[in-house]
């Protein structure tokens, strides 16, 4: 770290007195919400009842009509709460603040304003320099839901949206199995004198926690692996109950997947694509209506046989086995998603009104200055940079500057 960056680290940990002066009592937001024009993507990121605590705080929301459609949040339910709605997109996009689901696109960046904040999901690995250089050129303020901690460091919305993805991938699997998609005709779990059915859970993350803790409760045999024994054994503490657990040893592997019912695929690279850790030809020896899903099929998939599905076509058999490969689950069950956003992204509204500026709010909460990947046109994430051999401004000295 060079010295300009230490002593701008040392000033933001001083008693904040000096902000606290340049700080308005309150501010009031102009907050947009457009619609999603990304392909199937379902979820809102505030409901109703939160656009009603942000107006009673003295801020103003605009909603594109028909955003919430998806999530069953009908236009009446917002403007009932306050909201105003609106039928194009460029009343939306004159907001002070334009918050969304999926990361913007080149017209939507071209209906934006100069000097805006932008709150949306945004992967290095998915960002264009096209598209970079279109929001820097406007001097867009943009926070990137992958990389917001909250107070204690944990990764929110990823951690949030791996939950719902993990629970909601035994779902799935319960269903597939049944006579209804032509799947072996087995419940999921089973019955007294009936042996459960097996499941294996490539993965030790949060969407492997809680699709093993999914699986558990509803009574199935559950054998779990990951590389990392740390990973393992974090699962068996948080699942509560004695659960299989294996270091990836590929025999062992192959062997419980061509034995089991369901295998769900939830293997996540840092960088990259994901490993892929099942052979087509360990596929093609799975027992014929056997489910398989790939949950790390949007960084590339962890089996041979993978390939994209959708919402509309989530299926797909291969050597009789039935693969769902959708690389956005949670949208699946959006609304259920859209609350858990929601509680995430209310509160830091509610805080940037209550400190009066979006430079105070960065000042103040790391876990929200972790995730800023462009400041006022600035591109601050080393791994965007990186991507494009570009040189990150450190952040600490341009909120320092700006104060």
């Amino acid at each position: 770290m060079n010295e300009l960056s230490k002593l701008a680290r040392q000033a933001l940990l001083q008693p904040q007195e000096a902000v606290l002066e340049n700080r308005k009592k309150k501010d009031s937001l102009f907050i947009g919400i457009p619609k999603e024009i990304s392909f199937q993507e379902n979820r809102v990121p505030l409901t109703p009842l939160s656009v009603a605590l942000l107006i009673e705080n003295g801020h103003e929301v605009v909603l594109e009509s028909g955003a919430g459609n998806a999530a069953n949040f009908l236009d009446h339910h917002y403007s009932e709460q306050g909201a105003r709605i609106v039928h194009n997109k460029e009343e939306v996009y004159k907001a002070n603040i334009v918050i969304k689901i999926a990361p913007p696109t080149l017209e939507e960046v071209e209906l934006m304003r100069s000097g805006q904040m932008l709150l949306s999901s945004q992967q290095p690995s998915l960002m264009s320099l096209e598209l970079l250089q279109a929001l820097m050129k406007k001097k867009i303020t943009a926070l990137s839901y992958e990389y917001l901690r909250d107070e204690g460091g944990t990764l929110t919305v990823v951690r949030a949206m791996s939950e719902i993805v993990g629970a909601t991938s035994v779902l799935i699997a319960a269903e597939y199995l049944s006579n209804v998609f032509d799947g072996k005709g087995l419940m999921l779990g089973g019955i007294t004198g009936v042996p459960p059915t097996e499941m294996v859970i490539i993965g030790a993350g949060t969407v492997g926690e809680f699709a093993a803790r999914t699986a558990i409760s509803l009574g199935a045999q559950v054998k779990v692996f990951d590389s990392s024994v740390y990973r393992l054994r974090r699962l068996q503490n948080n699942v509560g109950s004695r659960v299989f657990t294996s270091v990836i040893q590929p025999i062992v592997l192959r062997k419980a997947v061509i034995s089991c019912d369901v295998v769900i695929g939830a293997v996540r690279a840092t960088n990259g694509r994901s490993p892929c850790v099942i052979s087509e030809e360990t596929v093609a020896k799975m027992k014929p209506n056997s489910v398989l899903i790939d949950v790390s099929i949007d960084q590339g998939g962890c089996f041979e046989t993978s390939q994209i599905t959708n919402h509309a076509e989530p299926v797909f058999r291969k050597y009789d086995v039935i693969h769902y490969c959708v690389p956005n689950i949670a949208s699946r069950v959006a609304r259920t998603a859209t609350y858990a956003l929601t509680n995430i992204l209310t509160p830091i509204l509610l805080d940037v009104g209550e400190m009066g500026s979006v430079m105070n709010l960065i000042w103040s909460r790391p876990g929200i200055r972790n995730a800023i990947y462009l400041f006022q046109g600035h591109l601050t994430n080393k791994d965007m940079a990186n991507k494009f051999g570009m040189t990150p401004k450190d952040l600490d000295l341009l909120v320092i500057s700006n104060h």
